[in-house]
Order: C-alpha cells, then sequence, then structure tokens
C-alpha cells in the first residue's frame, strides 16, 4: 500500500477519534443538563408545595411493604379473595376481547383502503388515513371520559372508547402492511380481469393475514391494560375493584387484584406465542 493510502487511514482515524470526544462531550453536557433541571424542578416542587419530595421518596418503598404485610397476615384465606375478584377480570377481558374483534375488522377495512399501491383514488386514501389518524391521536381515556359523561356509568362507553383507538392504531399499522407487499400476484391478478375485490381478496389478505393476525394478538394484550386503566374513571370491571381497593387501602386486595392482571397478561403473551408459531412457523 503507498504512503497516500496510510495516510487516509490515519486522517480517517484521526476524524473518528474527534467525532467519539465531541459525542462524550454533547452527552456528558446533556447529563448535566439533565440533572440541573431535575434538582431545580424539585426545588421548585418542595417550595410550591406542603410535601416533600425527599420524605415521600424515602417513603416510597413503604407502600408496597405493607401490602405484602396485609397479605401475609391474611393467610391463605387471601386465595379466596383471588377467586372473589376474577368475575371483574373476566369483565375486563370481555371488554378487550370485543373490543379488539370489532376494532381489528374495521381496521382490516381501512387498513386496505388507506393503501397506496391497491387503491387508486387519492381522495380516498387521504381520508381514510385522516380518519385514522383522528382516532389513535387521542387515547382511549378521553374517548371514555366523553362517552361515560353522555351515556353513564357502563361497559358499553370503555368497549367503544377501546374500538376507536384500536381501530386507528391497527389501520396504520395494516395499511403499511398492505403496502409492503409483493405486488406481482396483483399484476396477474388484473391482467386476468380480476374485479378489486378479487384482487384483494386472493392477491392482498393472503400476504397479510399471518401479520394482521400477530398485530391483532398484540393489541389484544394492550387492550386488556387499557380496558383495565378505564376502570378506574368508571367503566367497570377490575380496574374499578382495584380503585376502589387503592382508596380504601385494602393490601391484601389489591395484591390479589395485580396477581390476576399479571397472571392474564403472562397467558396472553404464551398464547399470541403459540398462535403466531401455528400461523408463520417462528416464535419470537
Amino acid at each position: 500500500m503507498s504512503d497516500t493510502t496510510y495516510q487516509n487511514y490515519d486522517v480517517i482515524e484521526r476524524r473518528l477519534n474527534e467525532m467519539a470526544r465531541q459525542r462524550l462531550i454533547y452527552t456528558l453536557i446533556t447529563i448535566g443538563v439533565f440533572v440541573l433541571l431535575m434538582g431545580v424542578g424539585i426545588t421548585m416542587a418542595e417550595e410550591n408545595n406542603a410535601g416533600s419530595f425527599s420524605r415521600g421518596f424515602t417513603n416510597f418503598f413503604d407502600y408496597p411493604v405493607d401490602l405484602f404485610e396485609q397479605t401475609f397476615e391474611y393467610g391463605w384465606g387471601w386465595w379466596s379473595l383471588v377467586l372473589k375478584h376474577t368475575p371483574e377480570l373476566f369483565s375486563t377481558i370481555n371488554m378487550a376481547l370485543f373490543s379488539t374483534l370489532f376494532g381489528f375488522t374495521f381496521a382490516v377495512i381501512l387498513g386496505v383502503l388507506a393503501a397506496r399501491n391497491v387503491v387508486q383514488s387519492k381522495i380516498v386514501v387521504a381520508v381514510t388515513r385522516r380518519a385514522l389518524d383522528i382516532m389513535r391521536s387521542f387515547p382511549e381515556l378521553v374517548f371514555a371520559m366523553i362517552l361515560l359523561y353522555l351515556m353513564g356509568r357502563s361497559l358499553l362507553p370503555a368497549v367503544i372508547a377501546v374500538t376507536i383507538h384500536t381501530i386507528g392504531a391497527l389501520g396504520k399499522l395494516f395499511s403499511e402492511a398492505v403496502e409492503n407487499i409483493d405486488d406481482r400476484p396483483l399484476e396477474g391478478l388484473r391482467a386476468s380481469g380480476a374485479s378489486w375485490f378479487q384482487q384483494i381478496r386472493f392477491g392482498v389478505l393472503p400476504q397479510v393475514w399471518p401479520l394482521f393476525f400477530s398485530y391483532g394478538l398484540l393489541r389484544m394484550e394492550i387492550n386488556v391494560r387499557a380496558s383495565t386503566i378505564l376502570g378506574f374513571v368508571g367503566a367497570g370491571g377490575i380496574g374499578e375493584a382495584l380503585s376502589t381497593m387503592i382508596q380504601w387501602r385494602y393490601g391484601a386486595e389489591i395484591l390479589a387484584i395485580m396477581f390476576l392482571l399479571v397472571l392474564t397478561i403472562t397467558s396472553l403473551d404464551y398464547l399470541s406465542r403459540y398462535v403466531r408459531f401455528r400461523m408463520i412457523g417462528e416464535q419470537s
């Protein structure tokens, strides 16, 4: 190798070292600014509030310790509390299940209409995409608060709120999946005179169904958590029971509800892995 080549390597190495030093400096500056802002924020919060952050932080671990102590004092009868709140868990699972099913169905339709490679009308694509943007722009809690005010406290407002957000979130993912398909089957169907619905049925859906179901199962897990949170604002289910127990500081019952929630999410995770493996032949 010539001397010029070695010189070029030396120049590149020096520049890389300079860039590494600059990144380190910028990182340290960013961390310093972040720590400074946190310190200023904590100081201002303590000055403007009656409580003390430092006192609250020292008591941070007292609450979970109290939960386990009350559960231990309850004894083996604690399992009766788990059974007691199981029907409320089923209500939350039903909310999430119906919301996922309805949301998945409409998301498939809107996801296809939002894909530019299968819909020629730019107006239809633009309107569908903006509708999906609006539906996922607001969290389920916002929709639920409005619907609870209009319809009263029940499971139905929560189902509608979670369904709306599910349509927006899954519709976006579905449209991107459709836009990334192999277009050759579609071209063959068009050449043979197939209608638009036939192109979607035989050229698009067979390619994206496994991915659609994978997203749908993941959304089911998310909707269980969302349905639980909506219970805190009066939508029913195990979330409302958890909110009540926290207010009354019933530690044993709080831990029983948390146990049910963790067990449910873990079971759904294993179920979704199994279904994905059976459908697409790979484990995640």
